[in-house]
């Protein structure tokens, strides 16, 4: 570590464009495939039925994609590490900026130390009787050095990560429709008859169509690092673009075509569903039900893959929103430091000291103050969301009142203003709606209320604190600072 030159404070701490167009591709995808697809979605369909997990996944899709050509539009125009962060404070109020950006930095510090603890469980899988020690300490080295070594280097391990996901998706989506068909597996075609037995396709009415509705927001969490990335792309204003058109395909294969498939293989009424251990995920169910020796050996490695994959991407989205902060005044000027290969590595280790100090936090008082950080992160995401929605729609307004031509964008979201008030209203519902059942009982469930709305006055807190004491207004759209350098 101590030959890393550090760069000294001035103009030459800046970031390396070093991500490739297929690097983008697959860190957004990336970041959309894991346990909520692998795991959760058997737990979805059990719920709702197939018909309802269906809709729901559907439903935030739309949203998901409605966000991501609203952050595509101006990350091809504007591309910086500090994405929505630095848009809000740019398009809409600098407090706004400020607080989604220490915002997003929470909510990925704190996701390494989830991934910190899933990891040394699923090694134990395999290995019951090693020392979680061990394994936490593989882990932190691993990310640690993908991310230290290049924007390149972190690039291509990403590629590689989200490869492994990806193929495995395509392999059961087409292994799936061929057993449906009775091609292979050895057994009559299944056609539509789990899809509509008992109550099927549709299960436990509207709430329970809901409750799908909100937990599927978080397994499309991570898509927004597109933003992020532009900021060390080669070539953002035809990366980010090209990105963008590939999602809503790759969503509505990967995750239409696969709860699909398992809500036509596997009837909602199997409790195995419900389970959330890996020997039953959906996945290694209908693998098994092929003849597939060591499916849950093969499903658990794959999982590892994607929980790396998440604490690889969470370790460099992190950092770099936290080098954009401090770059802006946001943060302290240490963390806009660089290495001679253009990373922020002061903002690296300090991100990843939290994440481990809060994965240590799970070893005392049983876990109580850990459990509150991961509540306090748990809205995070949707609250992301929220700003990318505020912010395009105040950046094309700014765009077209300050006299220029939509033509001059490198990437136009052809569904403005639909897109992002469509997104702002249904994320806006995900995150009130979070703990609805608080609500529905002859009493207030107030000790619910606090632990799921916990990331709410906290947010609040950042956002007035900083607009107090910085005396920060609405940016007039005529104001709006629209330069691109």
């Amino acid at each position: 570590m101590s030959e890393i030159k550090i760069d000294q404070l001035g103009n030459n701490n800046e970031l390396k464009r070093g991500l490739k167009s297929r690097h983008v591709t697959m860190i957004s995808l990336g970041g959309t495939i894991g346990t909520g697809l692998f795991l959760a979605s058997g737990g979805a369909i059990a719920q709702a039925g197939p018909g309802g997990a269906l809709l729901a996944y559907a439903l935030i899709g739309v949203m998901v994609y409605f966000l991501m050509t609203s952050l595509g539009e101006m990350a091809a125009y504007m591309p910086t590490s500090g994405s929505f962060s630095t848009y809000a404070t740019k398009f809409v109020d600098p407090a706004l900026g400020f607080a989604l950006g220490w915002n997003y930095w929470y909510n990925w510090a704190i996701t390494i130390a989830a991934e910190i603890a899933a990891v040394s469980l699923i090694m134990k899988y395999w290995f019951p009787e090693s020392s979680s020690i061990l394994w936490t300490i593989l882990f932190i080295v691993v990310v640690l050095s993908f991310n230290l070594a290049s924007v390149k280097a972190f690039g291509e391990a990403e590629y590689w990560f989200a490869m492994i996901k990806v193929a495995t998706v395509i392999v059961f989506i087409i292994v799936s429709f061929l057993m449906i068909f009775g091609i292979l597996g050895g057994n009559d075609p299944v056609g539509f008859t789990n899809f509509v037995k008992d109550d099927a396709p549709f299960n436990g009415g509207f709430l329970a169509l809901f409750g799908i509705f909100l937990a599927a927001g978080f397994s499309f969490q991570g898509t927004e690092m597109l933003g992020v990335t532009a900021g060390e792309t080669d070539d953002p204003g035809k990366n980010i673009p090209k990105a963008v058109r590939s999602v809503f395909w790759r969503i509505l294969l990967f995750y239409i075509f696969a709860i699909g498939a398992i809500g036509l293989l596997i009837p909602y009424t199997d409790s195995r569903l419900l389970s959330e251990d890996i020997a039953t995920s959906p996945f290694t169910l209908v693998f098994e039900n092929l003849g597939v020796a060591f499916a849950a050996s093969v499903m658990n490695a794959i999982i590892l893959t994607a929980m790396l994959s998440a604490g690889n991407s969470g370790l460099y989205a992190a950092s770099r929103m936290l080098y954009q902060l401090a770059v802006e005044g946001k943060a302290p000027k240490l963390f806009m430091k660089v290495t001679s290969r253009g990373i922020p590595m002061y903002a690296l280790l300090a991100t990843l000291a939290v994440g481990s100090l809060a994965f240590l936090a799970s070893f005392f008082g049983d876990g109580v103050v850990y459990i509150w950080l991961l509540n306090a992160s748990g809205m995070s995401g949707f609250i992301a969301w929220l700003g990318i929605a505020i912010s395009h729609y105040r950046f094309r307004r700014a765009y077209v009142a300050q006299g220029h031509s939509l033509s001059d964008l490198p990437y136009v979201s052809k569904f403005f203003p639909f897109g992002p008030l469509f997104a702002f209203a249904l994320c806006m519902i995900v995150v009130l709606g979070q703990n609805y059942m608080a609500f529905m009982g002859g009493t207030i469930d107030w000790y619910g209320v606090v632990v799921s709305y916990i990331g709410l006055p906290l947010f609040a807190a950042l956002w007035f604190g900083y607009k107090f004491k910085h005396k920060t207004k609405i940016v007039p759209l005529e104001d709006c600072d629209l330069s691109n350098k």
